[in-house]
């Protein structure tokens, strides 16, 4: 299973950016987004189940991003509103083939894109 993620970028806090993912295999059970700041692990975000299209968030980023996906273009995707400066990490996409819920752990997921960096400036 091949990933690309794409869309980071420099945005002020407060601003909105939306990130994709576009992946080879569309046997994959589970769609999930995480991030890595600096110095810290890498953190769960959001995911996504590929054939309900049922999501499951980060306490810090409720509200404020929403993971979907397209059946059609096999893509996922993050639309991140409302910027904060802790916001500022690469993102990744995962794959997960197995459907054992959507896991926030990042060894649940097999397969990774390669990160796109979503840097937040105030």
């Amino acid at each position: 299973v091949q990933l690309q993620a794409s869309g980071g970028g420099l945005v002020q806090a407060g601003d909105s950016l939306s990130l994709s993912c576009t992946f080879s295999e569309q046997s994959t059970k589970i769609m999930g987004w995480f991030r890595q700041a600096p110095g810290k692990e890498r953190e769960f975000v959001a995911g996504i189940r590929w054939s309900s299209g049922s999501s499951e968030y980060a306490d810090f980023v409720k509200g404020r991003f929403t993971i979907s996906r397209d059946t059609v273009k096999a893509k996922v995707y993050l639309q991140m509103n409302n910027l904060k400066l802790e916001d500022t990490a690469v993102y990744y996409c995962a794959a997960d083939p197995q459907d054992f819920g959507i896991r926030r752990s990042r060894y649940a997921y097999a397969y990774w894109g390669q990160g796109t960096l979503v840097t937040v400036s105030s």
